[in-house]
Formats: C-alpha cells, structure tokens, sequence
C-alpha cells in the first residue's frame, strides 16, 4: 500500500468513529435504545445495514475460495451457511412472525411462547446461554478472517491486525448501541457498494481478465500444504451441479457434492423455517410493522444479490494472476493477492477500506446483539431485576468488552477460516435448529423441551469440536441435529403442556401455520379463516422465493465470467419469479395485521 492508500484508510476509519459517536446521546437513553434503536429506524436502513452485516471479509474470503478453487460450483457450498438461503424465509412469513411478538432478544421471546413460570424462565435462560456461546464463536470468525486479510495489507500479523479492527470497532459499537451499528452499516454500505462497483466494471470492462481455455487452481490439504489441480473454463463456468467430485485435502469432504447440496437445501430450509437469531433477528424485532419487516428483507436480499458478482470477480483475477504468474496457493488468500496485484494505488485505499467495512459491520452487529442476551436475560432477569438504567447501561457496555475478549481468545485454537464457519454453521449452530424449528408449530412443545434440546445440542456441538475436529460436516450435523431431537421430544412428553393462556396469546398474536388443532379450535371460524388465508399464501410464495433468490445471486456471477446463455436464462427466470411473487406476497404486505382480535 503506498501512502494515499495508508491516509484513505485512516480518513474512512476515523469517519467511522465519528458516525458512530455521534449517535451516543440517542443510545445512552436505555437499554430499548441501545439495543433495538427504540424501533424507530427506517425499513430502509435497517435493510441497509443487514446488508452490510452479512458482507463480512471473512466470509467473502471464503467463498471466493470456493468459486476460485472449484469453479461457479462453489457457490452451492455456501448454501450451508444460511444467508444464501434463509433471507426468503425472514421476507415471507419469518421476518413478520418475529416481529410481532415486541420483544427485545430471541431470549425474552422464550417467555413470550411458553409464559414466565418455570418453564419460560429455563428456556430463556438456555437461550441465552446459547446465543451468547454463539456470539463468541462469530467473533472468533471474524477475528481469523479480518486478521487474516489485514495483515496481508499492513505486513503485521493476523493477530494484530484483529487485535487492531476489533478496538476500533469497539469504540463506536460499545458508545453508541444499535444506533452505532446501523448508521455506521449504512455509511459502510455506501463504501462497500462502491468496491463492488468498481471492482465489477474493471473485470468486466478492461479486458484484461479472460478466463483461459485450461488452467490451474489450487485446494487446501489437511496437513495444512496444498495441491494444484487442473480444470477448464467450461467446467469452471458451468453452474449444473455434480452428483459427485474429485478434490483432495480438506474440499475432499465435498466429494458426494449432489448429496452435499441437498443436504445443505434441507438443513437451510429447516433453519429458515425455525427463524434466526443473533444480529440478524435483531433487525426485524425493531422493525416498525409487518411491512415493514417485509420490505426490509426484500431490501436485504436484494442488495447482498451483488455481493455475488463481486466475488465472481475477485476469482477470475485470481485465475488469471495464476496464469500470468504463479498459481495461489491458498484459495483463501486470493483475495488479498489480486487487490494487492491488480488495484492501482488511491483505488486500492478505497478498496481496502470498503472491505474493511465489511469485516467491522459484521462485528458490530454481532457484539451489539449479543450484548443483549447477558443484559436483558441474565444480568436483569435473575441477577439484578431492580437495576437502573444506568445500571444496564453500563453492563451492557461492560458486557460486549467481555464476549469480545473471550471471542479473540477462542480465536487462537482456530487453523482457518473455513474450520471456524464450518463448526458454526454445521455443528454448534445445528444444535439449536430442531427446537428453534418445532416451537413455531407445534402446540405441544414446552419450555422444558426446548430447554433440554436447546442444551443437549450445543453440548454435543462442543463435544464433537473437542473429541472429533476432523469429522466430515454432515456427520457433525447429524450428532448436533440427532441428539437435539431426541432430547427435545423427550423433554416435552414427560413434562406437562404450556399454559393454555399463553398458547391462545401466542396463536392469536403470531398467527402461525402447522400442528395447532387443539389452540386453533378455541377461536371463532372467521379468525381461524383469516390466519389460514394468510398462511396458504405465504406457504405459497416460499416455494417460489427460494429459487428466486438462487437465480438472482447465479444471474450476478454468470455476468461476470460471460455465460451468456446461463446469464439469460437466469434473468428470465428471476423476472418470472417475481412477478409470481408479486402478486402471491408483495402486494398483500400490510402495515399492520389486526392479531389481537379478540378471542371468541
């Protein structure tokens, strides 16, 4: 980096403190303001924001070591991790059935569906147990990713460099709350925007940057060397995917990929039908209406849609730098090397610092929501329930030190990027998705249950992590998953049913779909009818949202690396697809659903 590039960074960076200090009177209000911005914040933004939350350095790091290392293919691996995918979840019916319920943590919601004696209170407890144990491991995440890329940068060490982000972000992210966090995305939004802009318009248009007939690219191997490959353009370029591969090393667990995919597709789709959490969640509980809710998903979706032509980019530099110097070793470097090779200087500043940007929304967002979790359901639910706003305040900055200090720490134990996110998306993260998914819709659940699945999971998570790092993935989800399911079913037939009060309160309020015969029947016929209208339509629109988001994310890259045809064909099917959707959703978004109608 040459001296402009140095003062671009450190202009953007101290911008960046500058935002999010400025709204430190707004948070320090209380806790409603600190965490959820006193629901208060434009749809718009709070999509923004999302945006420029799931956009992490770490992340885009290693998807572009998918697609520059097996080819457009790749994109499918990143199916696993959720976001790909579960954005159409929240837009259609999630986003809004979150959101109704006023609450501020995924916690506190615990109380919400199974009431606040015994059983609400250990459900919320583990909750937030969970979500906290969850928080720490993103943090690690992105202190192995955004270390890894600014080290390459500044010449330091990776563990510095995430020493040095994390202070910075620190600084706003504790002063200023979700305020901070979704002002500072959308000023960072702005930059990143213009780093995929311009990175796009420079492959595309140069004319530097054709993929060769044949080439090589490199895969990781499990005793940390690598291994080149050969492929061609065809095949790298072709979005069809295998039934099976034939890549060594650590990709060797992609291998059975068409089983891989489906996978992948049915464990989204049970994680997207379960909800999310964490600084995700967060957005549509301060969401001001169901519209609302809605409008920022498709906001959401659409701007991460060109997150995709972007990492396309990024790899074909990277194919082509192997071609004209020596092939990248480690896939997950690519994209380092090809800003540092190909962005000529005062560009390279303003690249930099929108990737930065990337990697410190990721962050903030995180930090802040699970901050939330100690704050509003430990430290004031079972520790200090009389505390003082002031009080909670300053736990609530105190408290995100803390988690970030044990996140760096766990760091340490992690060999890469790929490792870290493998275990969140895959392990740990699959311990919580059969209780997350079954609270929505099914009557019978109870908080024991979800308790006691909630932890047998995440134990079974960790224990995998400890005992079996070298696992293939679906078998860690298969444990994480399996032992969870067992645990809350059992939980929940040997212990007594949820109060019927707070079953008919939920029903009436969320409106849910699936097994709630015996609450539904408790209502008049004409209520029951207008929550089903609603649910066959969005059951509906789900079948068409999912392959819409697919070929809206495929469309940006077949762009990038010149399919024409897939490109075209890709357009037409999304332009169809929305139009369904435009009529089976968008136009049936409300202000506000009358959920609390009176019961009969």
């Amino acid at each position: 980096m040459s001296s402009i590039d140095f003062t671009i960074v450190g202009i953007y960076i101290v911008g960046l403190v500058i935002v999010g200090l400025y709204f430190q009177q707004k948070a320090s209000k209380g806790i409603n303001s600190f965490f959820l911005g006193n629901r208060q914040i434009p749809w718009w933004v709070l999509g923004a924001s999302g945006m420029a939350s799931n956009l992490d350095v770490a992340g885009t790091m290693i998807i572009v070591a998918f697609i520059y290392a097996i080819g457009a293919r790749g994109f499918y691996i990143e199916i696993r991790g959720g976001v790909t995918l579960i954005m159409v979840f929240l837009m259609i019916f999630m986003g809004k059935w979150n959101r109704r319920a006023g609450v501020m943590t995924l916690a506190e919601w615990m109380e919400f569906r199974f009431g606040k004696g015994k059983q609400g209170n250990i459900a919320r407890f583990i909750m937030a147990i969970a979500m906290i144990l969850i928080t720490i491991a993103m943090i690690s995440y992105f202190a192995k990713g955004a270390g890894k890329f600014i080290g390459e940068f500044l010449g330091i060490s990776p563990e510095l460099a995430a020493f040095l982000m994390i202070v910075i972000a620190m600084i706003y992210t504790v002063s200023s709350g979700l305020y901070g966090v979704v002002y500072t995305d959308l000023f960072q939004g702005i930059l990143i925007a213009f780093t995929i802009a311009y990175v796009c318009i420079f492959v595309f248009a140069s004319g530097r940057f054709n993929i060769p007939d044949t080439f090589s690219v490199s895969v990781p191997l499990l005793d940390g060397g690598f291994q080149e490959i050969k492929t061609t353009a065809q095949n790298w370029t072709n979005i069809i995917p295998k039934l099976r591969m034939n890549l060594p090393g650590e990709y060797a667990k992609y291998n059975l990929f068409g089983i891989a995919i489906l996978f992948y597709v049915f464990k989204v789709a049970i994680e997207g039908s379960g909800g999310t959490g964490g600084y995700m969640i967060q957005r549509y509980f301060s969401a001001k209406s169901d519209k609302e809710a809605g409008l920022l998903s498709l906001f959401w979706t659409s701007l991460l849609s060109f997150r995709w032509p972007f990492i396309a980019s990024i790899a074909v530099m990277g194919i082509v730098y192997g071609v004209n110097h020596t092939v990248i070793a480690d896939p997950e470097t690519v994209l380092p090397v090809v800003i540092n090779t190909y962005i000529p200087m005062g560009i390279k500043g303003l690249l930099i610092a929108g990737l930065i940007a990337a990697a410190m929304s990721t962050f903030d967002s995180t930090v802040n929501a699970g901050a939330a979790y100690w704050v509003k359901d430990i430290y004031q639910r079972h520790i200090k329930p009389d505390a003082s706003e002031k009080s909670l305040m300053v736990m609530s900055r105190a408290s995100s030190i803390v988690i970030v200090i044990l996140g760096l720490l766990f760091s340490y134990t992690i060999r890469n990027i790929n490792e870290i996110w493998g275990w969140i998306t895959m392990s740990i993260g699959a311990g919580l998705m059969i209780p997350q998914l079954v609270r929505w819709y099914w009557w019978r659940i109870n908080g024991y249950g979800f308790a006691i699945g909630t932890f047998v999971g995440m134990f079974a998570g960790i224990l995998q992590k400890l005992l079996f790092p070298n696992i293939p993935e679906y078998t860690t989800f298969i444990i994480a998953s399996g032992s969870s399911l067992i645990a809350t079913i059992l939980g929940t037939v040997l212990t007594s049913p949820t109060d019927e009060k707070v079953l008919l309160n939920f029903y009436k309020v969320t409106r849910p779909f699936g097994a709630w015969g015996p609450i539904r029947e408790k209502f008049s016929q004409r209520f029951v009818s207008e929550i089903n209208k609603e649910n066959r339509r969005d059951i509906f629109s789900i079948f068409f949202a999912v392959p819409w988001q697919v070929c809206l994310f495929l469309m940006w890259m077949m762009l990038m690396m010149k399919r024409w045809n897939s490109f075209f064909i890709l357009l037409l099917v999304t332009i169809v697809l929305s139009i369904i959707l435009y009529f089976s959703w968008f136009r049936y978004l409300s202000t506000e659903v009358k959920a609390e109608g009176k019961r009969d």
